[in-house]
């Protein structure tokens, strides 16, 4: 009999661009100010590309770091997965452009676009595939440059959301490390409270769609609020149930980083103690789908995150989608 492959981690990456956007610079913006940004939100600054610069140039960097300390080489990889919703352009897939870049020759890439929960969706198709013995190495990324999509007039929103890009390399593990369970979910009902309503093909790019900035992202802010505190503790459930865990179990907690609110009634409700859980946000902002993977590879070069522990990994996003897993380091 044919023993079970289990896929895991091997290695994590992150590529963040240095130029900070702090909430004082953004006081001189828009009609905001520190005390309401970080009392409602928790952030106090953001990283921003600089002009010129796209998304597949921090995942490529942060591909790098990720193989690099796996001990894995480019031309070994078998499939390349990037998460995004600000692709370098519509097609080809940026993942093809990070294989190229990093020279995984023999690779298949492509992307996939599940908003923030997107990088949660990457790992679970490359989990199947390596335990289905398809392939062996597989790099997930997710990236994104929110700031391209991000209309700085709008108060509500441009606060909010910074650039960045995380990755991690999976392949088969032994013993009780990789992924226990998976949770992944959807309601396209919810599709209008966080948007980009044109540059699609039911609203292709017009002079009209560009003066009314439409190109930009829409976000029902307190709808979304909701649905978040919901879905991310109903999913860090159904995993911790599906892989037979207690909440006690967890070593740390690494949350996708939308509102520091949001994440504090997620560590209250599995009674997690603050330095179980990873917090970034105050210093990248919500970076989409690719805050989990950063936030993943500081707490691994900070200690945080060590060989044996539980991590469960929650988020959740546009579409509406949401996902977590549990996995062992």
């Amino acid at each position: 009999m044919t023993e079970r492959i289990r896929a895991g981690i091997l290695g994590t990456g992150s590529a963040l661009p240095k130029r900070v956007l702090s909430n004082a610079d953004l006081e001189k913006m828009v009609d905001t100010s520190d005390e309401w940004i970080v009392t409602r939100t928790g952030m106090k600054e953001r990283r921003i590309a600089e002009p010129g610069e796209a998304t597949s140039d921090y995942a490529a960097a942060a591909a790098e770091r990720a193989l690099e300390a796996a001990g894995v080489a480019a031309e070994d990889v078998d499939m390349i997965l990037c998460a995004t919703v600000t692709p370098d352009m519509m097609f080809p897939a940026t993942a093809c452009l990070v294989q190229h870049r990093i020279g995984a020759v023999k690779a298949g890439a492509y992307d996939l676009s599940a908003a923030c929960s997107g990088f949660l969706y990457g790992l679970a198709n490359a989990v199947s595939m390596i335990e289905a013995g398809r392939i062996r190495y597989a790099v997930v990324i997710a990236g994104d440059l929110l700031s391209r999509i991000t209309d700085y007039t709008d108060r509500s929103t441009c606060v909010l959301f910074g650039d960045g890009a995380g990755a991690v390399v999976l392949g088969p593990v032994e013993g009780d490390r990789g992924f226990y369970a998976f949770d992944l979910g959807s309601d396209g009902g919810g599709a209008d409270y966080l948007c980009l309503p044109a540059g699609g093909s039911r609203m292709p790019a017009t002079a009209e769609t560009v003066a009314n900035k439409l190109h930009y992202l829409r976000m029902q802010g307190q709808e979304t609020f909701k649905f978040a505190v919901r879905a991310m503790a109903a999913s860090t459930e159904k995993v911790l149930t599906q892989s037979g865990f207690e909440k006690e179990d967890i070593d740390l907690l690494v949350p996708h980083q939308a509102n520091i609110r949001i994440i504090d009634a997620a560590r209250k409700r599995f009674g997690l103690d603050e330095d179980k859980v990873v917090v970034t946000v105050h210093k990248y902002g919500n970076t989409s789908a690719s805050s989990i993977p950063i936030a993943l590879d500081e707490a691994v070069r900070e200690g945080r995150a060590k060989p044996g522990d539980l991590l469960v990994m929650v988020g959740f996003g546009g579409g509406l989608t949401w996902g977590a897993t549990a996995v062992r380091l």
